[in-house]
């Protein structure tokens, strides 16, 4: 675990707290607090979660550069105990310390008088202005509560990681203390929900928010409801002697908005796709391996050509090529193991499991959302329907024979032939559309009429292939 910023030191404290609650069969707090001095702002992060487990903290690998050593002089002091500790241990953690059988030093420890409770607490100082702090911590701890109401369920284990855990950033200044209370804990059984619909929960609420640039959904872009076009896909790896298996979900939204490029609901990084990664439920960056992934993907089969992939901050950015101008793309993607203590694994796991839940991911929305994400081929294919549309429409349309012109009808769902011939022209254009969507997904075949025998229009597309 790199230490490269401040940025890094926070988000792994939180991170580990985080982890802690999620191992307590039990409802759980964990609480950010700053509290700032004449040069130094002292932070303490604390969870009531399992606690004494030390050795996280030897796995901080600490980046000796010249911005960060201005900022914080390596030093950790924590306290913790686990529920069946008699005592509270404290101690210090010098990650700066070269010999790593040094970094350790254990302090005096205090009696629990026979109290049975479990908690860490890790406090630190830091050089850094306390607006930037709250800003950073705030943004950090929203993210997290993307996959808020998380409920995974299976055969072999349970858990209910967000509903149990009750999250609070508190900030002390002119003598008094301003509280953040960003979620509430509360008892919730856990169900057989797929994995991934409160992950699609959280990211339709980020992007009503315009990346939670909002406190609440945009009232001009989502008026009549969210407007939100969403897929999702879950990929599984096996399970083995050693450990449960991991779990990748992914999440893709498009919405369209018609006051896009309005300044207060503009996003962060405009029209560019920001990439929300999520490893064992903490925002990080995304791997290399889930990089490939991502760039592996044929975007021209769903009709997206990708122009490019960047780095901003250590976030991942998309930029299209195509993209319809009140459109915009967001992406979420959460790996994280079956069991509760993480596992190792392999870059050649992470790469499958990214790629498998992106496709599935991509086909849901396709399937949920006719019409949309059409390959190039299907495009160019639609671009036929109103000539072709127009032709048949004037066939029927201008038969002589009335029992034939009925029968037409009917088959395409219009129950009297004193129809106009734009409205059956309409309809016939729309079905020849909804055919080429149907088999450009992959999915069963679709028909012309729907009304009558069940037999595959196949010709649409081998006619405009030859």
């Amino acid at each position: 675990m790199e230490i490269n910023s401040v940025q890094d030191i926070l988000n792994l404290l939180i991170s580990s707290a985080f982890r802690r609650c999620r191992m307590l069969d039990d409802l759980c707090r964990l609480s950010v607090s700053l509290k700032p001095t004449r040069s130094l702002v002292l932070i303490s992060v604390s969870d009531t979660g399992t606690g004494n487990i030390l050795e996280e903290f030897s796995q901080f690998d600490y980046k000796n550069n010249t911005i960060l050593s201005g900022k914080w002089d390596g030093l950790l002091s924590v306290m913790t105990t686990s529920s069946t500790d008699r005592e509270i241990h404290h101690l210090k953690f010098d990650l700066k310390e070269v010999v790593a059988s040094r970094r350790l030093v254990r302090l005096p420890s205090v009696t629990k008088s026979g109290a049975k409770f479990s908690g860490t607490e890790v406090s630190l100082s830091l050089y850094e202005e306390i607006d930037v702090l709250v800003t950073m911590l705030h943004l950090y701890l929203q993210k997290i509560l993307l996959l808020k109401a998380f409920v995974s369920s299976d055969n072999l284990f349970t858990f209910s990681a967000f509903h149990k855990i009750a999250i609070e950033l508190m900030v002390e200044s002119g003598g008094g203390t301003k509280s953040y209370f960003l979620q509430n804990a509360c008892r919730t059984p856990a169900t057989n929900d797929v994995n991934s619909y409160n992950l699609t929960l959280g990211l339709e609420e980020y992007v009503s928010k315009h990346g939670n640039k909002l406190a609440e959904a945009c009232h001009s872009c989502f008026s009549t409801g969210k407007n939100l076009k969403v897929g999702s896909g879950v990929a599984c790896s096996r399970e083995n002697h050693q450990n449960l298996g991991q779990v990748m979900e992914v999440v893709i939204i498009i919405s369209n908005v018609s006051m896009l490029d309005q300044s207060s609901c503009s996003r962060l990084y405009g029209r560019r796709t920001e990439v929300l990664y999520f490893k064992d439920f903490s925002p990080c960056s995304m791997p290399q391996s889930s990089l490939e992934a991502l760039n592996s993907i044929d975007w021209k089969n769903y009709g997206l050509v990708l122009k490019s992939v960047g780095d901003q901050d250590g976030i991942t950015i998309l930029e299209w090529e195509n993209l319809p101008p009140c459109s915009h793309i967001d992406i979420a993607l959460h790996i994280y193991d079956k069991q509760t203590l993480p596992c190792s694994r392999s870059n050649r796991t992470d790469r499958y499991l990214t790629r498998k839940a992106l496709k599935l991911a991509l086909s849901d929305l396709k399937k949920r959302n006719a019409g949309t994400l059409l390959s190039e081929r299907a495009v160019k294919i639609c671009n036929y329907a109103p000539d072709l549309a127009k032709t048949i429409s004037g066939l029927i349309m201008s038969s002589l024979d009335l029992n034939f012109k009925r029968e037409c009808l009917s088959l395409l769902g219009l129950p009297s032939p004193e129809h106009e011939k734009d409205i059956v022209e309409t309809c016939i254009k729309d079905k020849i559309i909804s055919v080429i969507a149907t088999n450009d997904s992959g999915s069963r075949r679709g028909t012309l009429f729907e009304h009558g025998p069940k037999k595959s229009y196949e010709g649409v597309v081998e006619y405009f292939d030859a």
